[in-house]
């Protein structure tokens, strides 16, 4: 009997290592490690992304108040500050200064709440013992330019102890002024463009019922101070100073402007008031005759 010749089956192969297959498994190799590498890359970046979003949403009060304290020179600060940069509260603190160690803290504490408005910050600030309700400020950042809005509420924006001068220092520590400081504005508007600061708009600063430990007078009289954007000169504001009412009479203008502060006024005494307020018109400014000239700047 003759055998059947038995035929090997060639073995199938799902791959071979043939010149092609070499480089479709390299191919593929390299694919997945970019893939991996893209996807580890994408999850380092969320993760540092995550980290600002956390340090930004819930950054402490104190880096406010350590910003404030310097756009202000040490002159106005935020101390005992709690919360976060966007919702927290603070006691203030007046000074005069880096070198100074005079200081005047307003009672109670400030609360504020930063939110977004539009393209810009809107900051609403409450303070029970000095602020007529909610004062709001909007900002808004630009190219070359930076802007803040005081939005007004009904009435003062707000009435502060003249005692709290008195953390400024000189000549304010010396005068140790009684009575109030009103601040009254229907809209203002600060805005600095290549640096230069302008003013649009209107704010005035009553000292009322001042009195003064240098002076037996009590009160001394009522006074305002205003200041308002100038249209005829960009970048420069009008200052005005007027009395009101009182023994002492208080006037004189000046401007504000990039070379700082310059005003000239002077300071006199009612008829039959000139003995009480002798000392008081030698502090205030320079004597001439039965005036005191004021001059800064």
């Amino acid at each position: 009997m003759i055998g059947k010749r038995k035929t090997k089956r060639p073995t199938t192969r799902l791959w071979a290592p043939t010149a092609t297959g070499w480089t479709e498994s390299t191919l593929a190799e390299q694919a997945w490690e970019a893939s991996r590498h893209a996807g580890m890359r994408w999850a380092i970046w969320g993760l540092a992304l995550g980290v600002i979003a956390g340090i930004v949403a819930f950054a402490p009060a104190a880096w406010l108040a350590r910003a404030f304290a310097s756009a202000t020179e040490q002159r106005l600060l935020l101390t005992d500050a709690r919360g976060t940069v966007w919702s927290g509260s603070a006691v203030v603190v007046v000074t005069g200064g880096t070198e100074s160690r005079d200081a005047t803290a307003l009672p109670g504490r400030l609360y504020w709440d930063i939110g977004w408005r539009g393209l810009g910050l809107e900051v609403r600030a409450r303070h029970a013992c000095c602020l007529n309700g909610t004062l709001v400020v909007a900002f808004k950042p630009g190219f070359g330019r930076a802007s803040a809005n005081l939005v007004s509420p009904t009435g003062p924006l707000g009435q502060w102890p003249a005692s709290l001068l008195a953390g400024l220092g000189t000549p304010w520590n010396t005068l140790q002024l009684g009575g109030a400081v009103r601040l009254v504005s229907p809209g203002m508007t600060l805005e600095r463009v290549q640096g230069r600061l302008r003013v649009d708009g209107r704010a005035e600063v009553e000292l009322l019922d001042a009195s003064s430990r240098i002076s037996t007078l009590d009160p001394l009289g009522s006074y305002r101070l205003s200041v308002a954007g100038d249209p005829a000169n960009a970048g420069t504001s009008v200052l005005n100073l007027s009395t009101l009412e009182g023994a002492l009479k208080l006037s004189g203008s000046g401007s504000l402007g990039p070379a700082g502060v310059r005003f000239r006024g002077e300071a006199s005494a009612a008829s039959g008031d000139e003995a009480a307020l002798n000392n008081l018109l030698n502090i205030i400014g320079r004597r001439s005759g039965a005036r005191s000239v004021i001059s800064i700047g």
